[in-house]
């Protein structure tokens, strides 16, 4: 069976609804026509320059990424400018570009259900508000973060070192008493500054995230809680294997002759010197 690009969309959106995305988000086809064949698809992180180069190359037809190329309206398309080049070249190659965002990060089994599995967490909850019911979803299970529990209590330094060691990172940044015990953790996903009211209240020793601030180590000292910051890359790119693993499985049950792969050649914007 042959498949569009329609036919993919309409996979993603059941793995991700729509209406779990933010007002300000703008998930969804961001180039494209749904009616292109697919044969090819790609899964990434960002729609960068570079990424979506080396997808027109290799004869990718669907490029599907975490981060929108779109977040605001464009007053212009301008070929000689970073996001028109991105549109130019994806046209050229008719090859369209999909982002599955912040739906993504919100639904059950997305973004941070993943990194708690990961993690090695139990008896997770939604940190952030959860979603009402609708369209048949269960409630409470869709939302921004995840709280849950490890099996046995640890040491803060050693669960900040087996952090740095499961998510094979080159470095993280933490605040906290090296011998404050956890048992309780709190994570979301990217940047999750936003949310530290509600670790606070979540009863969680420690908060694990991306794109922390000063302030928000600052607040954490002082209630004499834990914070490990990842950085906002290695807190979502390790979507980009789950989601292409989980569309190819759907695909190959519906009989869709569609190869999905992983993009392999994103890095991290932030080096230590």
């Amino acid at each position: 069976m042959t498949a569009t690009v329609s036919d993919v969309i309409r996979i993603i959106e059941n793995i991700a609804p729509l209406y779990l995305a933010e007002e300000w988000d703008n998930p969804g086809l961001q180039v494209g026509q749904r009616d292109w064949p697919v044969q090819t698809i790609r899964i990434a992180l960002d729609p960068l320059q570079n990424v979506v180069a080396e997808a027109c190359r290799e004869n990718v037809d669907l490029l599907i990424t975490h981060h929108p190329l779109i977040f605001t309206p464009l007053n212009s398309i301008d070929f000689n400018t970073s996001v028109g080049s991105i549109i130019s070249m994806a046209c050229k190659y008719k090859m369209a570009i999909f982002a599955a965002h912040t739906n993504l990060d919100k639904v059950k089994n997305g973004l941070n259900d993943v990194l708690a599995g990961i993690i090695g967490l139990e008896n997770l909850k939604v940190l952030g508000d959860s979603m009402p019911e609708e369209g048949g979803l269960e409630e409470k299970q869709h939302g921004f973060g995840r709280i849950g529990e490890l099996a046995d209590t640890i040491k803060f330094s050693s669960f900040a070192l087996e952090i740095k060691k499961k998510l094979s990172l080159d470095y993280i940044k933490i605040t906290g008493k090296p011998d404050l015990s956890v048992k309780k953790v709190a994570l979301c996903t990217g940047s999750g500054s936003s949310l530290m009211n509600n670790f606070f209240a979540s009863g969680a020793q420690v908060y694990i995230s991306g794109d922390l601030r000063y302030h928000d180590a600052r607040d954490a000292e002082a209630n004499n809680l834990g914070l490990i910051d990842i950085g906002h890359f290695a807190s979502e790119h390790l979507i980009v294997k789950v989601l292409a693993k989980r569309l190819e499985k759907i695909i190959s049950k519906n009989g869709i002759n569609v190869k999905v792969e992983a993009c392999e050649s994103e890095i991290d914007p932030f080096v230590i010197m």
